[in-house]
């Protein structure tokens, strides 16, 4: 069983994958890190008991930051924020977002800046460890001021409202706090702004984004080092010396992962045997998969930096030091996110290349037209190419940056904001939109290779060959392929 030790600063996508791998995976809290909320909510305590004026903590929100409230009614205050701000709409985060952005939410917190109580560093450990997790609409968050809206819907369970995941079913929350004989706790000051105030939703839905594109960027390699013995392809473009001439580290890293899949083919060929060159989509694998791999090594660094970032407002230091700033301005994650979208997206517009290769009887070297058991008599493959062609004409407009619009809000107090929710689910809608793809050359490429003799394949090829023959069969008869396309996706996905 795998226990996550949080203590605010250690926190990585290595460990959340190994944490969402295993279903009975808990939380734990570093005595340090209880250490540090203790403290810091003292400092909230003494604030209000010397009846200073410190934004969220007696003062509104937004544009009501000068309104001061009263030492009585500032408790009042941060639940009427979590009510008033869960405007959440649109479909639901999956369970795992969600459970990931509690997970977030909590890690922050125990950096001792946030000035909660350790009570509720403790609701929240619990509900993530008997996964009780909110119902989040995915729609309303500007990524500024924080991820308000789906923060806020994380939030209301943990005081019983709202409604909570149940055995795959959706039920009040309340009805699972009486089932499990938890009470909902009453939020103090400063609480319900700690709970909001930062960017969790678009860096839960990022990070899990981020793991399946790692996945598929991986994937890619041997799913074209089929295609490319399918279609006869020059191992020649992959020597290391083309690739160390240029100097990409990750080109380097795509061209020898190809030359490992394809040791030892008897489907390889080399230049002037039966052409001097390969189509870019086969020759320059190295360069395009490679220079979609450069953008994860930028997009994991920023993420793991804001997991384990203070984005709260305002932000405690000590007793003399309580700042307003804008760390929950989610303009790092915004940005990330929307060069995953171009890198992944590209994976899949080469991809789609390859798969007219495989079926285009002028392109794919002697194979079948479309792959047709009967050509004229049955389509074959035809249609799957249209429907990659699809996908991939999608992801162009998904892949619009989401970082270079704004929208003032709050009475324009809150002037820029980041759309990186946005820019966070349309790279989660690129990615699944990819794993078709990919799915769809797989598929294909599977029949040709079939078609050209997979016992042929190199050694490690066909050991992928077996595993997904497994799946699904060849194309050898009209049938509803879009079952096939399921399974082999599905397979595909880390999540």
């Amino acid at each position: 069983m795998t226990i996550l030790k949080l203590n605010g600063s250690d926190l990585s996508i290595d460990l959340i994958k190994r944490f969402l791998e295993e279903k009975d995976s808990t939380v734990e809290i570093t005595e340090d890190a209880y250490a540090r909320v203790k403290s810091s909510r003292q400092i909230v305590e003494n604030i209000i008991n010397d009846g200073q004026t410190i934004y969220g903590i007696t003062t509104g929100f937004g544009l009501f930051s000068d309104v001061l409230i009263s030492k009585e009614k500032t408790a009042q205050l941060q639940t009427n924020l979590i009510r008033s701000h869960a405007v959440g709409v649109g479909n639901h985060l999956n369970e795992t977002t969600a459970l990931l952005m509690m997970i977030l939410r909590l890690n922050t917190m125990l950096k001792g800046h946030s000035g909660v109580r350790v009570e509720l560093v403790e609701q929240l450990k619990t509900f993530i460890n008997k996964r009780i997790i909110p119902v989040i609409p995915e729609q309303g968050s500007l990524g500024a001021s924080g991820d308000l809206a789906p923060l806020s819907h994380m939030a209301l369970p943990l005081i019983g409202e709202g409604e909570v995941f149940k055995d795959g079913n959706i039920v009040k929350t309340r009805q699972v706090l009486k089932e499990l004989s938890i009470e909902p706790i009453e939020l103090a000051a400063k609480e319900g702004l700690a709970l909001i105030n930062g960017t969790q939703a678009m860096t839960a839905i990022g990070t899990i984004t981020y793991i399946e594109s790692e996945k598929l960027m991986e994937d890619s390699l041997w799913i074209s080092s089929l295609t490319l013995q399918s279609l006869r392809g020059i191992i020649d473009a992959f020597d290391e010396k083309i690739h160390r001439a240029r100097g990409y580290d990750e080109q380097i890293y795509v061209a020898k992962k190809m030359k490992e899949y394809l040791e030892n083919s008897q489907l390889t060929t080399h230049q002037g045997e039966l052409r001097v060159q390969d189509a870019y989509s086969l020759r320059c694998i190295p360069q395009v998969h490679g220079a979609s791999f450069q953008t994860l090594k930028y997009v994991k660094e920023k993420l793991e930096i804001e997991m384990n970032a203070a984005n709260d407002n305002p932000l405690i230091f000590n007793e003399r030091e309580v700042y307003s700033g804008g760390n929950f301005h989610g303009q790092p994650i915004a940005i990330s996110m929307d060069l995953l979208k171009i890198g992944v997206a590209e994976i899949a517009n080469i991809s789609e290349r390859r798969i007219e290769r495989l079926v285009n009887p002028d392109l794919n070297d002697g194979l079948p037209a479309f792959l047709s058991p009967e050509e004229g008599l049955q389509s074959g493959a035809m249609i799957l190419q249209y429907m990659a062609a699809s996908l991939v004409s999608e992801n162009k407009t998904l892949a619009h940056p989401a970082s270079v619009d704004s929208i003032p809000s709050s009475g324009n107090q809150e002037d820029h904001v980041s759309m990186g929710t946005i820019g966070a689910r349309h790279a989660r809608d690129i990615v699944k939109n990819v794993r078709y793809v990919l799915a769809t050359e797989l598929f294909i490429a599977l029949s040709a290779v079939e078609i050209r003799g997979s016992d042929k394949l190199s050694p490690k090829t066909k050991e992928k060959f077996d595993e997904y023959h497994q799946i699904v069969d060849f194309i050898n008869q009209d049938r509803k392929f879009s079952d096939d396309i399921k399974h082999l996706a599905d397979a595909l996905a880390f999540v």
